[in-house]
């Protein structure tokens, strides 16, 4: 079910809903600037370790509107945060997260490699990021790799509706993947609930496959190297919204800022909040 359908025209880019959506359905008035929603990917990734405690209430202190997580799956059927699909980048242990149980997971240094000040950071658990953040930010859930972990779809959407947060009160979820047919299945699983597809690919923002994906989903999120004013234009016309990754630089955030993006997902927070 389409989500436009149940929260209006004009709400969604996998990212949020209600009094925001709101506001995005408006058009700003001459002379007033369009709130952009700040994302922090990873949580404030440029300056804590991504994917950690430490990083996401840091995004918070820097007045992100969102924390961008990733979720997958241990060998025990935990759901933890982590972008990778082995632990060997980003902990001091190394294997795939689908051979490791949760116990090994989080005996693990998450956080040591961005510093010393990080040191004994852990690999959350889904639930932990959750039951930390929701209601104080808002909380945009990439599905990683969701082939890896058949039934992710299921037990991630189970978490959801037992702290109720499947409900259109709740707008501050949204869930998002590079697998179409993951989002598929979630806009299926939680029809209330927002969801987007990730694109890096050209071919991914031709008007068909955007009316398409418009089909299920609310929101668009392009690279950034593939926005332009004609592909914010034809995502707007199907009332999806657009937010585009992943902003390391002023340059990149001044772009998307005058594209008129409904969503900015950055490393760096700080680049974006200024601007509103």
């Amino acid at each position: 079910m389409n989500k436009k359908l149940l929260v209006g025209t004009g709400i969604a880019v996998s990212l949020l809903l209600s009094p925001f959506s709101q506001a995005f359905a408006e058009e700003p008035s001459a002379g007033e600037k369009k709130h952009v929603e700040n994302i922090a990917h990873r949580g404030a990734a440029a300056y804590a370790p991504e994917n950690t405690i430490a990083s996401y209430d840091l995004a918070v202190d820097m007045k992100a509107d969102y924390i961008e997580i990733d979720v997958q799956r241990s060998k025990d059927g935990e759901l933890v945060v982590i972008h990778d699909t082995s632990v060997d980048r980003t902990t001091d242990g190394s294997g795939k997260v689908g051979d490791l149980t949760l116990e090994e997971m989080k005996s693990l240094d998450a956080g040591s490699w961005k510093g010393e000040q990080f040191a004994g950071e852990e690999i959350p658990t889904f639930e932990e990021v959750l039951d930390r953040y929701h209601g104080k930010v808002g909380i945009l859930i990439e599905m990683k790799s969701p082939e890896l972990y058949p039934g992710i779809e299921e037990q991630v959407a189970d978490a959801l509706k037992e702290r109720h947060l499947d409900t259109p009160q709740n707008e501050k979820i949204i869930l998002q993947s590079f697998n179409f047919d993951s989002m598929k299945k979630m806009d299926q699983l939680l029809p209330k609930v927002p969801v987007g597809v990730l694109a890096w690919s050209q071919s991914q923002a031709t008007p068909e496959a955007l009316k398409e994906i418009s089909e299920y989903a609310e929101w668009f999120n392009p690279s950034y190297g593939i926005v332009t004013e004609q592909v914010v234009e034809d995502v707007h016309s199907l009332d999806m919204q657009i937010g585009s990754w992943t902003v390391r630089s002023h340059e990149a955030a001044d772009f998307l800022f005058d594209m008129e993006l409904d969503a900015i997902i950055t490393d760096y927070p700080d680049y974006v909040d200024p601007r509103n």
